[in-house]
């Protein structure tokens, strides 16, 4: 799966998420040395990460599952959801739409067992 946030300037909505995180505005998302976020909560921590990449017309972030996780619905829904929610609360003026695959796409899946 997928998250796409249509945008004319997207490492800037990208840096700018980072910020809100560093800054303590964003509290349930964290990023690594790698540049991946995962969800912060207890339930969620480390089980999986969004990765990003620049795309012409916006910021993608794709599905990566943690080493030996079981990829469920659930995991899939928890982490597309709240991460748009998280933009859209913090980082609306920096994009347009953003929109979520229902599936998996050929950069999603790279540690994951698919339940």
């Amino acid at each position: 799966m997928a998250v796409l946030f249509r945008t004319t300037m997207p490492q800037a909505l990208l840096n700018d998420f980072k910020k809100k995180i560093d800054e303590g505005h964003v509290v349930t998302w964290s990023y690594d040395t790698d540049g991946d976020f995962t969800h912060t909560p207890h339930q969620w921590r480390s089980k999986a990460w969004m990765r990003p990449s620049i795309e012409l017309g916006g910021l993608k972030f794709n599905f990566i599952s943690g080493v030996g996780e079981v990829t469920t619905k659930a995991l899939y829904g928890v982490y597309h959801g709240r991460f748009v929610e998280s933009f859209a609360t913090h980082c609306d003026d920096r994009f347009t739409e953003a929109a979520v695959t229902a599936h998996g796409t050929n950069s999603d899946f790279v540690n994951s067992k698919v339940a």
